[in-house]
């Protein structure tokens, strides 16, 4: 039981290190108390994306139908049929971690792991039985769990978290959501497809509040046109409970009201998962919520043990602790390697319309005393995007106005998320708005999007 490596944390983190240092020759061991691929793959990433796509059809079916020429005189929708395409999706995925495990020689522990040294591990297992793995090096990879505030705490009935909101098989009547943030946009939008009635509370002045205010803007008029309430400078005073549901009393600049739903979900951020790891023992230094400090190749002050992922707050996606993963294990092997730019990790939001983006804004890019170039296509000119029936919102890229160097795109519209590798990699590649104008685009494609806006920093857009 002494390996090269220890990963502590089966996510999207853990596992892909895992791969990667073995692929680079390291004798590797990775330990998890609940589930290989993590939440990602069981109840995040995954399932959600799953129960989108069906809240997509479902929308196109119940508000759409004329547009494409059907005709319902009774349609059923069955909620707990998406419920299950998700379940089944993130098995799937699960068994084909489990399936790359074996193929990479890698040893799988399952159970409750505890730092007690910088080079040892004691893994307690469900069946009470407890062993010691030691490795020269060790990765936490522990991820994050819902926070939530101790007067709205879960019930896992009425009041809930993201993980028992994405595996209920049954649609809440009414739901209101507190917290405007990736999570609670997209719930919104796969309860609103059904025929829920949504309302957000945003404590902040707007929803995504970490993206492009216009981007905000316009998911807030695409929302309100959907009939997802939404209620932004709104802090939740009080939340009961009862038999018959849930009643949130919530002030703003509008006064106080009270709303009344059968269900609350409560999306207000995310905590690490540092407790009850021995980290103390060992003094690796956390910061004030309990985040591990790491430094650019994730070590941590304590020699030998690193960490990655949303357990070190740099930035809480599942491809940013994947990234992470990677650089972590070639660094312990020695291997070539890249440093990280945080700032320019693409971050996607797949609400409807979907939201993508990277990078600075433009008033970020005006404050870090960039002179600023900007432009903007909208879909609605996008032939593509019109022959989808879905064309609200826009691509905005935005440049250096003395070098031409890309700075940050920012997209709110129809798949946009597949959009924005073309322009995070001709960042990363130093390329301009002219050579992402001048490389030649299939038409129609959404694509045409990023070349028009290209065009328009370098002279005038063709189509707009």
């Amino acid at each position: 039981m002494n390996y090269d490596l220890i990963i502590i944390g089966a996510g999207p983190g853990g596992y892909i290190c895992a791969i990667r240092a073995s692929q680079l020759g390291q004798k590797v061991a990775i330990v998890d108390k609940e589930w290989l691929g993590g939440v990602c793959l069981n109840v995040g990433c995954i399932p959600s994306k799953s129960l989108l796509k069906n809240a997509e059809v479902a929308h196109t079916l119940r508000n759409r139908g004329d547009d494409f020429g059907f005709s319902f005189d009774n349609l059923q929708l069955d909620y707990s049929v998406a419920v299950k395409r998700s379940r089944q999706v993130a098995q799937r995925l699960t068994k084909g971690v489990a399936f790359l495990m074996k193929k990479n020689d890698i040893y799988v522990y399952m159970g409750s792991a505890r730092l007690t040294s910088n080079s040892s591990v004691e893994v307690s297992g469900s069946d009470g039985a407890v062993i010691t793995l030691t490795a020269r090096n060790i990765v936490v990879a522990t991820g994050s769990h819902a926070a939530a505030p101790a007067a709205l705490s879960p019930n896992g009935d009425n009041v809930l978290t993201y993980r028992e909101a994405i595996i209920q098989n049954h649609l809440p009547s009414s739901v209101v959501i507190v917290g405007g943030g990736a999570i609670g946009v997209e719930f919104a939008t796969i309860w609103n497809s059904y025929g829920s009635q949504v309302t957000i509370v945003e404590m902040l002045p707007r929803i995504l509040p970490l993206e492009d205010e216009q981007i905000s803007t316009e998911l807030t008029q695409a929302f309100n046109k959907s009939g997802i309430n939404v209620l932004a400078e709104a802090k939740v005073e009080q939340l009961e409970t009862s038999g018959q549901g849930v009643e949130v009393t919530v002030s703003s600049k509008k006064g106080v009201q009270t709303l009344a739903a059968a269900q609350v979900l409560i999306a207000v951020g995310f905590a690490p998962n540092s407790d009850n790891l021995g980290l103390d023992a060992i003094a690796v230094e956390r910061d004030a919520q309990g985040f591990i400090k790491v430094d650019d190749d994730m070590r941590t002050n304590v020699n030998g043990i690193y960490a990655i992922g949303d357990v070190t707050g740099k930035l809480q996606l599942a491809h940013v602790a994947s990234a992470q993963g990677v650089v972590t294990a070639e660094i312990i092997a020695g291997a070539p390697t890249v440093k990280l730019d945080y700032r320019m990790m693409p971050r996607a939001t797949y609400c409807h319309p979907e939201v993508a983006s990277f990078g600075y804004s433009d008033v970020e890019a005006r404050d870090a005393g960039y002179e600023v170039k900007t432009a903007r296509f909208d879909f609605r000119a996008s032939g593509k995007a019109l022959g989808m029936g879905d064309y609200g919102g826009w691509a905005k890229i935005i440049s250096d106005a003395k070098y031409g160097e890309i700075l940050g795109a920012h997209l709110i519209g129809p798949q946009v998320t597949e959009l924005l590798p073309e322009i995070t990699l001709a960042q990363k590649l130093e390329l301009t708005g002219e050579e992402i104008a001048r490389n030649v685009h299939a038409h129609p494609t959404l694509s045409e999007a990023v070349m028009e806006a290209s065009h328009g920093l370098v002279g005038k857009m063709i189509n707009s």
